[in-house]
């Protein structure tokens, strides 16, 4: 496990110093797919894009030591979430089966400047959670790796700008906000992803830093 500090801001604004967040449960829909891609709409068997706004994000790692921030290169950033109807790829659950599907999971590896980026949509919702996005970051993925798993949250009210667009009209009123989420309440208002408008979607950056030792 790791000690993690960072926080999330719109696309194009200073990164801030480095804040601690809490690390989040994994859930039950991470799939090791292995699918190295910064694009992570497309099924890679069918070629079919997941529907819906588009959505930028950018990871930026750092490793934290001395009370400083240096880039953390060559770490390995997992991102999964549902589609804009509430259902999440290659899972079996109540809602059916997705088996086989591998759209909205990948991962990258950061760069020299620390930083991982992904195009995906902006996601849906279902039952019993406020609107998120999963993401792992590894040092290694062996098991001598070492890794934090959390979460990423958006505003209510940008969700609900987002939420009234088709597809996502067509899966109804969502049920829970973030103040309703259970693992919300615990940190959550520290896993928020700023987001700013980026032509025909949203983008927003997020900074995390690890501490190693």
């Amino acid at each position: 496990m790791l000690a993690a500090h960072g926080r999330a801001e719109a696309a194009g604004g200073a990164m801030p110093a480095c804040i601690v967040r809490p690390e989040q449960t994994e859930g039950p829909y991470f799939v090791e797919e292995r699918l190295n891609r910064s694009d992570i709409r497309l099924d890679p068997a069918t070629g079919k894009a997941a529907a819906g706004v588009p959505l930028s994000v950018t990871f930026k790692t750092s490793r934290v030591s001395g009370g400083r921030c240096t880039p953390l290169a060559g770490a390995h950033v997992d991102v999964w979430h549902c589609d804009a109807l509430g259902a999440y790829s290659d899972v079996r659950d109540p809602r059916g089966s997705t088996v086989g599907q591998k759209f909205l999971r990948g991962f990258q590896t950061t760069d020299a400047a620390g930083l991982a980026r992904f195009t995906t949509i902006y996601p849906g919702w279902y039952e019993g959670r406020a609107v998120h996005i999963h993401f792992k970051v590894r040092t290694d993925v062996a098991p001598r790796g070492r890794e934090f798993t959390s979460q990423i949250y958006f505003d209510d009210a940008v969700t609900d700008a987002v939420h009234r667009q088709d597809p996502y009209a067509a899966r109804g009123q969502r049920r829970v906000r973030n103040g309703r989420d259970g693992l919300f309440a615990h940190g959550g208002d520290q896993l928020l992803l700023t987001v700013a408008e980026d032509g025909r979607g949203y983008a927003g950056t997020f900074e995390v830093g690890l501490q190693l030792a």
